[in-house]
């Protein structure tokens, strides 16, 4: 991994739209201000470091982390030569072992281009990842998000993101309809949004 830190990439034309869309949110943006948030342009690395971070604390994720990369470097080949028993080893569950070897297998194969990934629409990207066991919507929606920088993207299967909206607009409850109300008022800068509703969600 590189020293350089990139964050993602957004300014006063996204948050401008969305003060215009919603005065809520704007209020919201103006009190809370420029919010930074970190991305792994590498899309191979940041999927394996997403599963390896699923239902655990961000400390415990970067001590398995940080024991993953003491084995070999985060690359297709090197987590491919491994296998699932030194991966598992590191301090994870057989099964999270599982999914990163598939990952892997699904990257040397070619199954899945992660070259290409950047290419390709927000859906084909769902697509692509998705078939891959052990990845799922969300984790996919957040690599959209926090790799590839995509720019429309807001996901209900995220409680942050739910949590953030009720607390914002003053719900008890927030069913799909209501959510893709509010995220079509986001778009086409909806991941911007999301940046603020994440800090929203730990609010009141």
């Amino acid at each position: 991994m590189s020293g350089t830190v990139t964050y993602f990439e957004y300014g006063e034309r996204e948050l401008d739209h969305l003060r215009r869309k919603d005065k809520k949110l704007g209020a919201a943006i103006d009190r809370l201000g420029l919010i930074r948030r970190e991305v792994s342009p590498d899309t191979f690395e940041a999927l394996v470091d997403s599963v390896i971070g699923q239902q655990i604390s961000a400390k415990a994720a970067a001590t398995v982390s940080t024991r993953l990369r003491g084995l070999a470097e985060i690359t297709p080949e090197g987590l491919h030569r491994l296998g699932a028993e030194q991966i598992k080893s590191c301090g994870m569950s057989a099964r999270k072992a599982s999914y990163i070897c598939n990952i892997a297998e699904a990257a040397v194969t070619g199954a899945v281009d992660f070259a290409s990934l950047a290419k390709a629409d927000d859906g084909e990207v769902i697509r692509r990842l998705t078939a891959i066991k052990g990845v799922g919507l969300w984790t996919a929606e957040m690599l959209l998000i926090f790799s590839l920088q995509r720019p429309n993207v807001i996901s209900y299967g995220d409680l942050a993101i739910r949590r953030g909206m009720m607390n914002l607009y003053g719900h008890k409850e927030l069913g799909r309809d209501r959510f893709a109300r509010y995220a079509a008022r986001y778009s086409p800068y909806a991941s911007t949004a999301s940046l603020y509703l994440w800090e929203l969600s730990v609010e009141l």
